[in-house]
């Protein structure tokens, strides 16, 4: 029941997700039993999900309940399956105004090293203080890879597959990635505290 549940959850982004929404569900840990020649009783299964859409969000988890749902019901199982929620993060929006007043200050602090990037799928909690607090904010990334290691990939057009933070190959270099990220967030103050209105 897990593994046709494991399958059929995957269908969730190709036939239910428009090619121009965005989704990702991974089942990231799928436990059950522990002996080869014993049936297990339960399963469990931990799933990632993330989107960039609020909409798009709601659609996949309800998705994943009606499928898991099904599932159990189509192998009989004694109970229905239950649904704990381990973490949950909003998508972060960046605030248009505090973006700008951000950006000129990296712009004029770091020249051609400071650049937006593409929306990234990550699992981030930042945006909840700006929520709860009903402030503006802005998220940036300080890049840690060794430049000579950023440039050879740069080369090679796999940039993508360089190891980030959730890799076990994630090493980034203390110096100057520190001094940079010090940097950026006096940047970032002086350039919202100490300009005109």
């Amino acid at each position: 029941m897990a593994a046709a549940t494991t399958l059929r959850l995957q269908t969730i982004v190709s036939r239910e997700v428009s090619p121009l929404d965005s989704a990702v569900v991974t089942v990231g840990a799928l436990q059950a039993g522990t002996k080869e020649n014993i049936i297990p009783d339960e399963a469990t299964l931990k799933l990632n999900v993330r989107t960039y859409d609020e909409g798009v969000r709601r659609h996949v988890l309800s998705a994943i309940e009606r499928i898991s749902r099904a599932e159990a019901a189509a192998s009989n199982a004694p109970q229905p399956p239950e649904f704990t929620t381990l973490s949950s993060y909003p998508l972060t929006v960046n605030d248009p105004v505090a973006s700008q007043r951000v950006t000129q200050a990296f712009q004029a602090q770091f020249a051609e090293r400071a650049f937006e990037t593409e929306p990234a799928s990550a699992s981030e909690d930042f945006s909840i203080f700006g929520r709860r607090w009903g402030a503006p904010y802005v998220f940036w990334i300080v890049g840690g890879t060794d430049p000579k290691v950023y440039a050879a990939a740069k080369r090679e057009n796999t940039v993508n597959a360089l190891p980030s933070n959730h890799s076990p190959k994630f090493a980034p270099v203390l110096h100057p990635t520190l001094e940079t990220g010090l940097e950026a967030m006096l940047t970032a103050a002086a350039g919202w505290l100490c300009q005109e209105p």
